[in-house]
């Protein structure tokens, strides 16, 4: 219930509000992860080495910043530090003092160089919440391999299930590194809740491969059980059919799925207009349709190339069968489901007063506005953040005057 005070409801507080989150974090991972407690209202201080973050270099297309970036970092502090230094270790110690979590996904064994596995950090501070993200885990055989995210696309098989059957493609987008950036945020939020019942801190760990491996159980189980992996089929799907894009008369692609024999039945009596099609032996199961995807695809093909795209979209779904125009990414920003349902806010990133739009969380809880901060220039809260654990105007200087921050 929304307390009220008169008539007027008062605001739900961000739910991490008080949480404080120490990440000595660079690249997708980690940055996803405490971006999604950024946006619950924890705050984030991102410890940066005194060049910054290199992710802040991958490309300069939003206002001179990158847009791996920008979209990784809002609402967060950035506090640069040489960690390489006693100095800079000490500022850090001071940090995780006063943390409820600590992130990190350096390179393999360089926490436990400077006095952060977990072990270490737990000896220091028992109620602190360690996480790390690594490439292939902590232990084991590839313990101290690097893991970037085609890296583990290639290891988990991802590669082998996407393209055409003449060519293995990465998936668009960083897919090792969201799942894992998912899987350490929703481990973090476990052990908050555990620490608030128990009192208890637990540790997180998460590793590239494990987040990955577990987005490719489908088609692992398929493979060791049926004796073959999926097939690459381009755009369409390997275990069901139809269900991929069919181009209609005007050069659009439409995308269209049938997941059950009624949909089945509809899509041959209302759209393809042979309802004979339904009790053909080639067709007759879902595993039939796939073993004769050609024929299948072939007489489908023929009744798209009669139709411009948008009729062909309105006779799928008078017939119930889910469909989708295939967008380009320009038409995504500009998608209704996104525009009319108000998605999109302004936020501000350094080195212009041009705002820069950006998707509010896909989780939206009720009463709740989550925080849509800007992103920190390299080292913008580094004085402040001093300032703050007691160091005074000539200290701060001479930390400068070192190299410990910037």
């Amino acid at each position: 219930m929304t307390p009220t005070r008169g008539r007027h409801p008062v605001p739900h507080p961000l739910p991490l509000a008080g949480i404080t989150v120490v990440s000595l974090e660079q690249a997708v991972a980690a940055p996803f992860a405490t971006r999604q407690l950024a946006d619950l209202g924890a705050r984030v201080i991102k410890v940066e080495r005194p060049g910054g973050d290199f992710a802040r270099r991958y490309d300069t297309t939003v206002h001179g910043q990158a847009s791996y970036f920008v979209w990784l970092n809002r609402s967060k502090e950035s506090l640069t530090l040489d960690l390489k230094s006693e100095r800079g270790k000490e500022v850090l110690e001071q940090l995780l003092t006063g943390a409820d979590v600590f992130v990190q996904n350096l390179a393999p064994g360089a926490a436990d160089r400077l006095g952060l596995g977990h072990e270490a950090l737990r000896a220091r501070h028992p109620s602190l919440i360690p996480c790390t993200i690594s490439g292939y885990g902590t232990d084991g055989p590839w313990a101290d391999r690097k893991a970037y995210d085609l890296l583990v696309q290639c290891q988990t098989g991802l590669l082998q299930l996407t393209g055409t059957p003449d060519e293995a493609v990465r998936a668009g987008i960083s897919v090792a590194d969201i799942a894992g950036g998912m899987y350490a945020y929703s481990g973090i939020l476990s052990a908050l809740f555990t620490r608030a019942t128990t009192g208890r801190a637990t540790t997180v760990e998460v590793s590239l491969f494990d987040a990955l491996a577990e987005w490719v159980s489908q088609p692992a189980y398929y493979t060791r059980y049926g004796g073959t992996q999926p097939p690459r089929v381009g755009a369409r799907h390997a275990t069901v059919a139809p269900y991929g894009p069919f181009t209609a008369a005007d050069g659009k692609d439409v995308l269209l799925s049938v997941q059950n024999e009624r949909e089945w039945a509809s899509l041959c009596a209302e759209f393809i207009g042979r309802p004979e099609l339904t009790d053909d032996p080639r067709f007759a199961t879902g595993a039939d349709r796939v073993a004769h995807r050609d024929e299948l695809d072939a007489i489908i093909s023929a009744r798209c190339a009669g139709l411009g795209s948008e009729e062909m979209m309105r006779l799928l779904d008078r017939a119930g069968i889910a469909n989708a125009g295939v967008n380009s990414v320009h038409e995504f920003l500009d998608h209704p489901v996104l525009t009319e349902r108000g998605r999109w806010r302004d936020i501000q990133v350094p080195g212009t007063d041009a705002p820069v739009q950006a998707l509010l969380p896909p989780a939206a809880l009720g009463g709740v506005t989550p925080r849509m901060d800007p992103v920190p220039a390299a080292g913008e809260h580094t004085e402040a953040i001093l300032r703050e654990l007691g160091r005074g105007p000539e200290e701060i200087a001479r930390l400068r005057a070192e190299g410990v921050c910037r």
